[in-house]
């Protein structure tokens, strides 16, 4: 197993033992030779600028690192001794924006409404693109809102770590809006099932953009006031709630319809939302 990594937020000390880690960006030419060169079975492509208010404030800098990044490393894999299949982490929220009525289907219309979207989505037009011209063995996994143990409740971090910080902090909960804006929690050790399972699973030949796209999450939607409600009952620490303006490219429903993992991967979530929230703030939580 190798792992790439620029470390602008990953952590060194979060690699596994006995895996090898290789300090590059996604753009560079180290990175492109590593995949070239590595005979890998597999490469699962995680590494992106994932923060939609940075997207929204620099799309230049969210399309070199979530496109230009990415197209390095298709072409590297295209052009690879032994090619390996390409597992995308794409995202199942901001690609189909507030166009699509929740739970959203694979085939539901796509319309990103931040740049972070909109990148993802062009990646994954490259992949259908390299998969039929190619010949290149691309899958999409379009994830929910993961969460989970690790993440980082500073930069770009999903609400579920940043709440747990504050909790620990005793400091209130800001919800942006009203609060009523939903989203499907899916917890970080299903997305990883998920991801093992696609890079061996027998899979549809790629004729359009969605036949090798799954969405990975709960299906469930859950309103950011009920998340804290949940969350805060899952710490015992109860803290006040302040509200803030609604922020740019934020949409205002999301969940996935996860019919189509089921059937083709063999992959259903495992977690409960109470459970893994329990779980997670328990980590943040934990001495030291």
């Amino acid at each position: 197993m190798v792992i790439v990594d620029d470390l602008s937020h990953g952590k060194r000390a979060n690699v596994p033992a006995g895996a090898r880690f290789e300090h590059l960006d996604i753009r560079s030419p180290e990175a492109a030779i590593l995949v070239r060169e590595g005979r890998f079975d597999a490469m699962f492509m995680l590494a992106a600028q994932m923060d939609v208010r940075v997207s929204v404030a620099d799309p230049g800098a969210d399309a070199s690192c979530n496109i230009i990044g990415s197209i390095n490393l298709l072409e590297a894999a295209r052009h690879a001794t032994h090619r390996p299949r390409v597992i995308f982490s794409s995202t199942g929220g901001a690609v189909y924006g507030d166009a699509s009525t929740p739970p959203s289907p694979e085939e539901s219309p796509k319309d990103p409404e931040s740049p972070y979207g909109i990148s993802k989505l062009s990646v994954e037009y490259y992949l259908a693109y390299y998969a039929r011209t190619h010949g290149l063995d691309t899958v999409t996994l379009r994830y929910a809102n993961v969460y989970g143990p690790r993440q980082d409740p500073s930069g770009e971090a999903g609400v579920v770590a940043i709440f747990c910080q504050r909790l620990l902090d005793g400091r209130p909960l800001t919800v942006y809006g009203t609060g009523q804006q939903t989203r499907d929690y899916v917890f970080v050790t299903d997305v990883a099932a998920a991801n093992v399972l696609a890079s061996t699973a027998k899979l549809p030949g790629v004729r359009r953009l969605d036949d090798r796209a799954f969405n990975i999450g709960t299906g469930i939607e859950t309103s950011v006031l009920n998340l804290a409600e949940s969350l805060q009952r899952a710490a015992k620490v109860s803290v006040p709630v302040e509200f803030a303006p609604k922020r740019d490219g934020e949409q205002q429903r999301s969940s996935v319809k996860i019919d189509k993992a089921a059937k083709i991967l063999g992959w259903k979530p495992q977690m409960r939302l109470e459970k893994g929230l329990a779980l997670t703030y328990a980590w943040f939580n934990k001495p030291g």
